[in-house]
C-alpha cells in the first residue's frame, strides 16, 4: 500500500469544474486502503488527527491548509483542542475524485514530519 501513497504524493490535483463522474466504489476501494486511518463517510473521506496540545493542532491545521491551497483543493477542517478532523470531497461532482486522495496522502505526510 505504500506504493499508492508514494504515487499519490507525487501527483498534482487537476482542476475539476464538474462534468465528470465521481469515482466508483471499485476505484475508491484500493485508494482508501492505501491511506492509513482514512474512512469513507458517504461522499467524503475523513480522518481525525490527534495531537499533544492545541498549539500542535493549530500548526497542523495551518500546514494542511497550505498544502490544500497549493493543490487548489480545499478540505473541511474541524479543529478541537488537540484534534483536527479533515474531510475531503469534490463539491463540483458531488462525490470523490482522485484529487481528494492526492490531498489526503499529502496531509498524511505532514503528520509524519
Amino acid at each position: 500500500m505504500a506504493n499508492i501513497i508514494e504515487e499519490l504524493v507525487r501527483k498534482k490535483c487537476a482542476p475539476c469544474e464538474g462534468g465528470v463522474a465521481p469515482l466508483t466504489d471499485a476505484q475508491i476501494g484500493p485508494l482508501l486502503k492505501g491511506l492509513s486511518g482514512w474512512q469513507r463517510e458517504g461522499e467524503k473521506i475523513v480522518k481525525e488527527f490527534k495531537f499533544k496540545d492545541h498549539y500542535q493542532a493549530q500548526a497542523f491545521t495551518n500546514a494542511a491548509m497550505w498544502v490544500s491551497h497549493r493543490e487548489d483543493h480545499h478540505p473541511y477542517l474541524l479543529v478541537g483542542y488537540n484534534t483536527v478532523k479533515v474531510e475531503y470531497w469534490t463539491h463540483a461532482i458531488g462525490g470523490l475524485s482522485e484529487n481528494d486522495f492526492i490531498c489526503a496522502a499529502k496531509v498524511d505526510m505532514l503528520f509524519d514530519i
